[in-house]
């Protein structure tokens, strides 16, 4: 497992010229490599895939979800800017993998699941794994959660046709949101969204990709 995972990290760093000039860096943080190679990975993938959790790959996971590819993992992080007190929201728990990266970040991280067999499968995973400063609730991702908010920064595991509203809302000023936007069949786009000090937002494209969809009432609304 440690020779696949240096392959892992290695891999994440040769990726990275491909987002370079979006990040204006020549690597990824040195705290969120340290992250990564922290957090156990074949510890978030069904048993019988242990063997290629450190391929950088997407893998599937339970209920048609997926854990991301490391170097998405590293790319989305990094776009955060997390620092050591910072209160992040994630939506889209999945295997819970982003979440525990983050949390080897931050000093919080809230973390929502809409599938509640996934979410109660999590909670305990990150109970016996010891990440005692994640809480996760099952809900619709699509209105946040208020009750913590603003956050120093909010991320999206999921695709969405659109970037809902009630997460710019739940921002801090000068906090970024990195959230995938657009359909699969027609291309979803990795997107860094900065509110500046007058509270007004600054997006930037930073590289396509393929999420899942978000589901919930988010997804409803936008179909109606």
């Amino acid at each position: 497992m440690l020779q696949a995972k240096l392959q892992m990290l290695e891999a994440i760093r040769s990726d990275w010229r491909y987002v370079r000039s979006v990040t204006g860096k020549e690597a990824p943080d040195a705290r969120v490599m340290a992250a990564l190679d922290e957090v156990p990975r074949e510890e978030f993938v069904p048993s019988h895939l242990r063997g290629a959790a450190y391929e950088n790959r997407a893998l599937p996971i339970e209920d048609g979800q997926t854990i991301s590819q490391p170097f998405i993992v590293a790319l989305m992080t990094d776009l955060l800017v997390p620092e050591p007190d910072d209160v992040i929201l994630e939506i889209g728990t999945g295997s819970g993998y982003q979440a525990a990266i983050l949390s080897r970040l931050v000093k919080k991280v809230y973390s929502i699941e809409i599938v509640a067999d996934l979410a109660d499968r999590v909670v305990r995973r990150f109970e016996r794994l010891g990440y005692g400063n994640i809480e996760v609730r099952s809900s619709d991702g699509y209105e946040g959660w208020p009750e913590h908010a603003p956050y120093d920064g909010i991320i999206v595991t999921a695709a969405a046709p659109h970037v809902p509203p009630p997460l710019i809302a739940q921002l801090k000023i000068r906090a970024r949101l990195v959230i995938p936007v657009g359909a699969f069949s027609m291309g979803q786009e990795l997107l860094m969204l900065e509110k500046d000090d007058s509270g007004e937002i600054v997006t930037r494209d930073v590289l396509g990709v393929a999420f899942v969809p978000l589901t919930g009432g988010y997804g409803k609304k936008t179909e109606e």
